[in-house]
């Protein structure tokens, strides 16, 4: 039989030991304030700030279209875009395709063409494709343009006239004071191709350059055409008019009407300003002559490409009756 306890009798208690509370005290500290989400790496805001931060640090780093400078590399992005760039002859550097893309009849023909003329073809991630674009839409492809090889438009235009003999016509250039939007250099650039200009000129700053948008638009004309950078245009046409070209302006009060112009048979300079601005000032002194393309006065003006191409086809067609 069990015995009781007895009265009186002591039971030994379980528990820490004397003095061991210094012993507990680091467990017991605090670890400071909770950090903010965006400073958790495990935390989904965390991920939303670095996405931020590498977008602000693709768009400083995008290359500039503008034409300020020599223009760097350029990027094609989504497959439309992409197939027909490489239609028209667009000079491909390199083809970036999102890995396990969807195969479409767009994708096939893109692989095709690159295959064709030995682009190279590297496959990326989604990620990889965001950063390269800067987030632009792709569709799972990317094309990489090469810079524009641009010739120094002095030396062209004294080479044209070197070249030039008794039987040969007369050179012509077609020269952009402010023209920004590449699609119209591009335009532009096909109708010299059309109608036998010898090259376009632009300016160094504040001018489109031949991107991929301009290369498109030219339908490979851009392959053709010289297209040339004068550091300053003004003075650039002053040594072609020492050279021996005529410098005309297009501008809708100008005082030669384009039937009339008695110099379409000369070595020209054509010079077409912005839409918006028109010729600026120091160009319109350095004309020659400022022509106008009489439209119907419900039509305030024309866009500067078309404008190219109206007197393009009329320098040809005089040059041929002459």
């Amino acid at each position: 039989m069990a015995q009781k306890n007895r009265p009186g009798a002591t039971r030994k208690k379980k528990g820490p030991v004397v003095g061991s509370g210094g012993q507990r005290r680091k467990g017991l500290e605090g670890r400071g304030p909770t950090p903010k989400a965006e400073d958790r790496v495990y935390h989904k805001a965390y991920k939303a700030k670095q996405a931020v931060a590498r977008k602000q640090q693709n768009l400083h780093r995008r290359p500039s279209r503008t034409g300020a400078g020599p223009i760097k590399e350029d990027l094609v992005t989504g497959r439309n875009a992409v197939l027909e760039a490489l239609r028209a002859g667009v000079p491909a550097k390199t083809l970036f395709v999102a890995t396990k893309i969807e195969m479409d009849d767009r994708v096939k023909d893109i692989l095709q063409l690159c295959a064709e003329a030995q682009v190279p073809t590297l496959e990326a991630s989604r990620g990889e494709l965001d950063r390269l674009s800067a987030d632009a839409i792709h569709q799972g492809v990317v094309l990489q343009v090469p810079p524009y090889d641009y010739q120094d438009a002095d030396e062209l235009a004294a080479s044209l006239m070197a070249d030039r003999d008794e039987d040969s016509r007369p050179p012509l250039l077609i020269a952009a004071d402010g023209i920004t939007d590449p699609r119209n250099l591009g335009a532009i650039i096909r109708s010299v191709s059309a109608f036998a200009g010898d090259g376009v000129i632009l300016p160094e700053r504040r001018s489109a350059g031949v991107t991929a948008t301009a290369w498109k638009t030219s339908s490979g004309a851009a392959a053709r055409v010289p297209v040339a950078k004068a550091t300053n245009l003004t003075r650039t046409l002053e040594n072609c008019k020492k050279q021996g070209y005529f410098v005309v302006g297009l501008d809708g009060g100008g005082d030669v009407d384009l039937p009339q112009l008695e110099l379409a048979t000369e070595p020209l300079v054509v010079v077409v300003g912005s839409e918006g601005k028109g010729l600026s000032r120091l160009v319109t002194e350095h004309c020659d002559a400022i022509v106008s393309i009489p439209i119907e006065s419900a039509m305030e003006s024309l866009n500067a490409s078309m404008a190219v191409g109206i007197t393009l086809y009329e320098i040809a067609r005089r040059r041929a009756s002459a």
